[in-house]
């Protein structure tokens, strides 16, 4: 099967993309939330604060646990949202979900400390 390709978005002004805050965090904990078919809770380190973030990745990975331990890049600026009665604090900052391939997580090729920001 092909890979789903989309289409380039519209032009951003740069002070748009000065507006996320994408930081690397560690993923310290994955945790089943049991009322939700997909999400689970990502306790993750970002060096001076932790956060909860939920991600759909259940039906995506045979053990979600298996990204415990990693660094990845996050946004760390959104509102938080509520999702299936708890908070996510954040979003997880993946490659492929809208390709409709597998997502991997947009991780380092080093490690750096918790906290630093990308861009």
């Amino acid at each position: 099967m092909a890979t789903k390709l989309l289409p380039v978005k519209p032009t951003i002004k740069f002070d748009d993309l000065e507006k996320l805050d994408i930081r690397v965090g560690r993923i310290e904990k994955v945790e089943d939330i049991e009322k939700s078919d997909k999400l689970v809770r990502l306790t993750v380190n970002f060096g001076e604060f932790k956060r909860n973030i939920l991600v759909g990745m259940k039906k995506e990975r045979e053990d979600p646990k298996e990204i415990e331990g990693k660094q990845a890049l996050f946004v760390v600026n959104l509102e938080p949202k509520e999702m299936m009665g708890e908070m996510s604090e954040g979003m997880l900052f993946d490659i492929g979900y809208s390709n409709e391939i597998t997502p991997v997580l947009a991780i380092t090729e080093k490690e750096v400390p918790n906290g630093v920001s990308a861009g």
